[in-house]
């Protein structure tokens, strides 16, 4: 699997992300800074990792939304291309609109960083094919801004086509219906507040999150 790693100014898990791919796939992805106007020919995957694009001024994520690089993003998205954005890598996703819905600020107003437990909610899609439907795994969160939000007619069609992906199982930051990770329509595109990335080896404290690689790496190279 050949991915790319987008990088914006204040991108701070550009490294654990890119460290977790050449782990699964064996090799380095391409580290792809934001002004560039095209990604590397034949990219299979592509990661928008967490951090604090631009400082997080205006909004988080906006800014970054609009670099150069975003819209070879969408071109890639809409042929079908794997996308993940994790953490700050969702904000750019939702402000992109690429996926629907926006992250405001943490319901109590503070930044939480802690391992969290979560319910799989769809284990059909591309990246969580590795795991069980229902099943609760342990993510950690480090965010201040994941709250996640839409209108009603939005969450009621995120849950009636099956593309909530993951639901924290305690309250966390308040998101509407305890929502932790979502689809897009098409199945390709996945935003998560939690960072797979840090637990994919026992040194890390658990595992969890290298289903989700390990899952994508064999739906993408079937």
């Amino acid at each position: 699997m050949k991915s790319a790693v987008i990088v914006f100014p204040g991108s701070n898990c550009d490294r654990d992300i890119a460290v977790a791919l050449e782990l699964i796939t064996g090799r380095k992805p391409a580290m792809v800074w934001h002004r560039e106007s095209e990604l590397p020919e034949g990219t299979d995957f592509i990661a928008l990792p967490g951090g604090f694009s631009y400082g997080d001024y205006l909004r988080s994520g906006a800014m970054a939304a609009r670099s150069p690089v975003m819209r070879a993003v969408k071109e890639a998205a809409g042929r079908g291309v794997p996308v993940i954005g994790i953490c700050n890598g969702f904000q750019v996703l939702t402000e992109a609109g690429l996926l629907p819905g926006a992250l405001m600020r943490n319901a109590r107003l503070s930044f939480v960083c802690r391992p969290v437990p979560l319910r799989v909610e769809n284990s059909q899609s591309l990246f969580t094919s590795a795991y069980e439907n229902g099943e609760k795994i342990s993510l950690p969160v480090a965010h201040h801004d994941g709250n996640y939000q839409a209108d009603d007619a939005t969450l009621d069609r995120l849950e009636g086509e099956g593309r909530v992906a993951f639901r924290y199982l305690d309250e966390v930051n308040g998101s509407a219906r305890n929502i932790a990770g979502i689809l897009n329509d098409s199945g390709n595109v996945l935003g998560l507040m939690p960072h797979p990335e840090r637990v994919i080896e026992p040194a890390h404290g658990g595992t969890d999150g290298l289903r989700l690689f390990e899952g994508l790496l064999e739906t993408v190279a079937a």
